[in-house]
């Protein structure tokens, strides 16, 4: 009870509308396609008019395109919207950025090239996104202020540690971020008493594989294991439900674009069609948030490649929400230093903590070849001050267990496919 107080007071503070929105997606969970469709086209209709008539850029986007508003008629009208892409949003954050005057929360994150994209995001939308993802944990019966173990990143600065220690306390989040043994058995003990476990996949499958490989006392209470920011091999779920005795189910989602799916207990990802509008063209997927004014995203290529459900038919969950079959562009691998092993999204903290701390935006590309060894490729050329800042923060996250070649001035190619920040050659 003292948890759900804290945790439900920590909202009240920060997300005022939840309670609202989480109350509206518990009575559109059970509509009909027709029920979700129809409110899709009212909520698209006024974040297209919002985004022409508050963002300079959909203003001139759209009038360059000759797209009016007003040709929004039905749900299939969608695709007479121009589409934007990564590269657009990040040239035009500053002028796609509406003219909102509410509460905002800034917003930072990195694409697969490594450009970070930095934005505020509305506290309507903000809450919005969170209480859908509060629904998705519903229907695993996880209440959020159980107590939880949490596969993800933190800041190692001073400040940043003792904000991300109060933010898990409030939460009822106990975390680890790294593959060390000491760090592992600390964090396998504690997943005694708790209820769900979430975050990098990766992390997820080598510590089910720690428990099962040593045989040591799995915990009893866990009533969901999720994954998100990588790929779910299939590889991952005999292990994991070894383990933990629940399969691992996966969120999909971006900070720009918000949640996405969300996998029901059938194993179902289920579009959150109340949030996003979801076409998928030559197999890429193109997202439409209908909830965020404040940076509109509006027929979004994200960069991702899936593949939608056609065959209509209806979960046997009961849900009416369409689903995703498959993500296949999000991959996560491990980096293998000479002794220890780290996730591949270190490089995001990494290149996030250059930027905070130094303002100093670059696009990068890592190719690892034999353990203990990373070629880094930096797109920027960089005066020698600023090549030690670099050599400082990769030092921060690997110490001596790395050696790096940094490469500046080059050029960040694609393997044919969407480009990616971490390409690993590694035979493991």
């Amino acid at each position: 009870m003292l948890r759900r107080i804290i945790f439900n007071f920590g909202v009240f503070l920060r997300n005022p509308s939840l309670k609202n929105h989480l109350h509206f997606l518990n009575k559109s969970n059970d509509w009909s396609l027709t029920e979700l469709e129809k409110y899709q086209l009212k909520k698209l209709k006024e974040i297209v008019w919002y985004a022409y008539e508050n963002s300079a850029f959909y203003n001139s986007f759209f009038n360059l395109k000759k797209f009016h508003p007003s040709q929004i008629k039905a749900l299939a009208d969608i695709n007479k919207i121009p589409i934007i892409d990564k590269e657009n949003v990040i040239k035009n954050t500053r002028t796609i950025q509406a003219n909102y005057k509410g509460r905002t929360f800034k917003s930072v994150t990195s694409g697969s090239t490594g450009q970070s994209l930095s934005f505020f995001r509305d506290e309507p939308a903000d809450s919005f996104n969170r209480a859908s993802i509060q629904r998705g944990y519903s229907w695993h019966n996880v209440y959020q202020w159980e107590k939880n173990g949490y596969f993800w990143g933190f800041n190692f600065s001073f400040f940043q540690k003792i904000k991300t220690n109060f933010f898990d306390y409030l939460q009822n989040r106990f975390r680890v971020f790294s593959y060390e043994n000491i760090y592992l058995e600390k964090f396998i003990k504690k997943l005694s008493d708790a209820k769900y476990i979430h975050g990098y996949s990766s992390m997820i499958y080598e510590v089910a594989k720690i428990i099962n490989n040593n045989e040591l006392v799995k915990p009893k209470g866990i009533k969901m294991v999720k994954g998100t920011a990588e790929k779910i091999y299939d590889s991952y779920h005999e292990e994991v439900l070894k383990a933990f005795g629940t399969k691992i189910i996966s969120e999909y989602g971006a900070a720009e674009s918000g949640i996405i799916a969300f996998e029901c207990p059938e194993g179902k990802m289920h579009i959150n069609m109340e949030g996003v509008i979801v076409e998928e063209i030559n197999h890429e997927i193109v997202v439409t948030n209908i909830q965020m004014k404040s940076f509109p995203i509006i027929r979004y290529k994200l960069g991702d490649y899936i593949q939608l459900d056609t065959s209509m038919k209806k979960c046997k969950c009961g849900r009416a929400h369409k689903i995703i079959n498959e993500v296949t562009g999000r991959i996560g691998e491990s980096i293998y230093g000479f002794k220890k092993i780290y996730p591949s999204l270190y490089f995001y903290y990494i290149f996030k903590n250059i930027d905070i701390k130094n303002n100093l935006k670059l696009n990068y590309q890592i190719i690892q070849k034999e353990k203990g060894h990373l070629f880094v490729k930096i797109e920027q050329v960089l005066q020698k001050i600023n090549k030690n800042l670099v050599d400082d923060e990769f030092r921060k996250y690997f110490g001596e267990d790395i050696k790096l070649q940094i490469k500046y001035g080059c050029k960040i190619k694609s393997d044919n496919s969407k480009l990616r920040s971490f390409i690993s050659l590694l035979k493991i």
